[in-house]
């Protein structure tokens, strides 16, 4: 096995994404026989193989760091299903953790399943990297109880007192809408949630009911839609706000792939964007800018988070007495055509880290600087 061979690499050889890969290694459900077949002949080409080499470090107890994440896939299309924000948090999460000349065992959680297998991998670790609505808090929290855990969302950390890596989701999700409200004067917004147990997701919506309010604009006490985060998810959701109204101004959706899938819905719809409504994002995955038209969003450092979430545990084993570290990495809002600029724009925001409250920006109601 090369040092080289990782799980992206398996992934991009064999056009799927990385919880595919890791679908295919468990042996576990959606996927058809030809991908499994794929991806086993690519892992064995490339020389990864993961639980091999699981075994023989856990046996050691020593140079493996666990990273679990839920799996969303609904029984469709897997590829389609699975959130591309969890691969660049993958790719991050092994690029540190082969610098630290490390090892990562990923796993996807499901159902009432996920604790039994979270269970299992911790048995085979050293430290835990936990998205944060792939178990709920409590089994979270005994987790921690047993090894360093590590949660990529501030405010789960914070309830279970386990080190922590998020981003800045309300400072910029406020960015967002304030520009939606003052740049653009849009009085007409609906909200479209991924999973409700996503801290992530119920921090955007509150960004964006403090928007409105500060605006004073009437706001829903709920999102208008609910999805899962998924492109299919997006669409579901969006079919059904639809279905109950008239297109509302913008469309703000908690995240790329859910924006995606109302693009989609829109246009079978035959609603033009931005002409008959904007649509933004959050995430800024690299489709996002290829869209058509390019995608409005919020962009997070994706790998940044797993990268820093491994260096976390890795600090948390080298000290385990030091304090809980929270870390909100910064965002940025990233200006497209989709919301009704003409042309694509960006704006920086200067967002102070290791703070789990971060603050919000005055809305000045100035043009985004150009890219």
């Amino acid at each position: 096995m090369t040092q080289r061979s990782t799980i992206y690499e398996v992934a991009q050889r064999s056009g799927v994404s990385t919880a595919t890969v890791s679908r295919v290694m468990h042996n576990a459900s959606g996927y058809s026989a030809a991908t499994r077949d794929r991806v086993l002949g690519i892992a064995a080409e490339l020389g990864w193989l993961p639980n091999g080499s699981a075994r023989s470090l856990a046996r050691r107890r020593a140079g493996i760091v666990g990273l679990l994440f839920p799996d969303l896939d609904y029984g469709g299309d897997a590829e389609d299903q699975a959130p591309l924000y969890v691969d660049q948090v993958i790719r991050g999460a092994e690029r540190a953790a082969t610098e630290a000349g490390q090892a990562v065992l990923i796993a996807a959680t499901r159902g009432t399943t996920g604790h039994d297998l979270a269970v299992s991998i911790a048995s085979k670790v050293d430290g835990l990297v936990v998205v944060a609505h792939s178990l709920s808090e409590p089994e979270i929290a005994a987790l921690g109880s047993r090894l360093p855990v590590v949660v990529l969302s501030d405010r789960s950390g914070r309830r279970t007192n386990l080190d922590s890596v998020g981003v800045d989701n309300r400072g910029g999700m406020r960015e967002l809408v304030d520009h939606l409200l003052v740049f653009h004067g849009y009085r007409d917004l609906a909200f479209v949630a991924g999973p409700r147990r996503s801290p992530d997701s119920t921090e955007r919506f509150a960004a964006f009911r403090q928007a409105m309010r500060a605006a004073a604009v009437p706001c829903p006490a709920t999102p208008h839609a609910v999805g899962d985060f998924t492109q299919a998810g997006g669409a579901r959701a969006v079919d059904r706000l639809l279905a109950d109204r008239e297109p509302p101004e913008a469309i703000v959706c908690g995240n790329d792939e859910m924006a995606i899938g109302a693009l989609d819905v829109l246009a079978r719809r035959r609603l033009r964007v931005p002409g008959d409504v904007a649509i933004t994002g959050f995430d800024d995955l690299s489709v996002a800018r290829r869209m058509r038209p390019p995608l409005t969003t919020v962009a997070q450092p994706m790998r940044e988070i797993g990268a820093e979430a491994v260096r976390a545990v890795l600090a948390r084993l080298a000290d385990p007495a030091a304090r809980r570290a929270a870390t909100v990495l910064p965002t940025r809002l990233a200006v497209r055509r989709s919301c009704g600029c003409p042309s694509p724009r960006t704006t920086a925001r200067t967002q102070r880290t290791q703070s789990p409250q971060p603050s919000r920006p005055a809305p000045n109601g100035r043009t985004p600087a150009w890219q």
